[in-house]
């Protein structure tokens, strides 16, 4: 029978299956070294499931010293479908393992004020997070999984190359004929963290192939605007045949912009875009990218985050997450 509350507890788990209360934490907690017979196991879990009790997260997280949370710190960047699709993938993946996902932005909050009012089992970050606040985590025993651009900053780390990113780009280009290209940047400052080594990789990329240097437009997500900067690249002496786009989103744009000025794709500008957006078969044409395999990073993530939490040692070069091309007609 419940208490007073109304609230099935532990103690009432005890009492229907006449056992101690010490015993029923021990079966619901599989606690190590201890030797519960199967009968005694058996009786308490036909308790837990006549009175249907649910153990209190609030009081695991006490005796533990630590919640059953992942808290996963965002940084400054607009959340946009690959981001948000990372975020479910990995909340889907760490659920198999009984944790939960939580999101905060770092900009809202000091790291110190989160991490402490969570007391998360597992941190992940990228970027924004400084030296100090990541050893003040580890100080307090927990774990920090870093989720960093072009590089692994911490231990226990995951590298995304977004270098490698514009490389492929321009070697898709290169190899259907194309010498003189374009980069479409977006006009979003909160976005130079990730667009920096983008196009670092396509200027490199350029460079060891011999093409000249890319001519580089802003193109906004507004068609008049890409108009404009399609315009420029096809009017340019010598003409400028294939363009990197920044991510999907701003090669739609493109696209869009394009179709205003009599432009067609691949044969007045070839267009590459990056992310492979969900929608990328249904651009017109549909639009050739690359996948950052967000299912893969988000299963590696996971993989990092357990082991990091059951104190497994994590090798200290973590292999990078691969990315790879879909070609489709725009390029």
């Amino acid at each position: 029978m419940a208490n007073r509350s109304g609230r099935v507890t532990a103690t009432d788990v005890a009492r229907e299956a006449g056992v101690s209360q010490t015993t029923v934490s021990y079966v619901l907690n599989d606690a190590p070294h201890q030797k519960i017979s199967e009968s005694t196991r058996r009786k308490v879990l036909d308790a837990v499931a006549k009175l249907g009790y649910q153990p209190s997260a609030a009081a695991r997280a006490l005796r533990l010293g630590r919640s059953e949370l992942v808290l996963m710190l965002l940084p400054d960047v607009p959340v946009g479908d690959s981001l948000a699709t990372l975020v479910e993938l990995l909340g889907d993946e760490l659920e198999r393992h009984r944790l939960s996902l939580i999101t905060r932005r770092t900009q809202h909050s000091p790291v110190s004020s989160l991490w402490r009012e969570f007391m998360p089992a597992a941190v992940l970050t990228s970027l924004g997070v400084c030296a100090e606040d990541m050893a003040a985590m580890r100080a307090a025993g927990i774990p920090v999984v870093s989720v960093e651009i072009d590089a692994a900053t911490h231990p226990l780390g995951l590298p995304i190359h977004q270098t490698l990113i514009g490389r492929m780009q321009v070697e898709r280009l290169a190899a259907t004929g194309h010498t003189h290209l374009g980069y479409a940047a977006p006009r979003q400052p909160r976005l130079r963290d990730f667009l920096e080594p983008r196009l670092a990789g396509v200027r490199a990329a350029c460079a060891e192939l011999g093409l000249a240097a890319p001519a580089v437009l802003d193109v906004p997500l507004d068609a008049a605007a890409a108009a404009a900067a399609a315009d420029q690249w096809h009017s340019a002496v010598p003409a400028v045949t294939g363009v990197c786009a920044y991510n999907d989103e701003t090669a739609f744009a493109l696209l869009a912009g394009m179709r205003r000025v009599g432009l067609s794709a691949p044969g007045d500008l070839a267009v590459i875009g990056v992310d492979n957006d969900k929608l990328a078969p249904f651009a017109v044409p549909p639009l050739t990218t690359i996948d950052n395999n967000l299912d893969i990073l988000a299963g590696r993530v996971a993989r990092l985050v357990v082991s990091s939490i059951a104190g497994d040692t994590v090798s200290a070069a973590p292999q990078s997450v691969p990315v790879s091309l879909v070609v489709r007609e725009s390029a």
